[in-house]
């Protein structure tokens, strides 16, 4: 899902819409470019049993990060 652009708690509440109905074991990357992402959406997956997989730096086209997370 994309949140560059968006500043926190945004990215967390977009994410946390994306997750509502989808099935355990769902993958969902979050693109953003607010560096508290790094933090808050391991700590959205720690609060509600999720599975933080990686966060990964990009500098291609735009600068930010992609933080991947397993839905419990």
């Amino acid at each position: 899902m994309d949140a560059r652009g968006l500043r926190c708690p945004l990215p967390v509440i977009r994410l946390a819409e994306s997750a509502k109905g989808l099935p355990a074991g769902t993958e969902l990357t979050v693109l953003s470019t607010d560096p508290a992402v790094k933090l808050d959406v391991p700590a959205w997956c720690r609060m509600r049993g999720h599975e933080h997989v990686t966060t990964r730096e990009h500098t291609d086209d735009w600068t930010g990060w992609a933080v991947t997370v397993r839905l419990g």
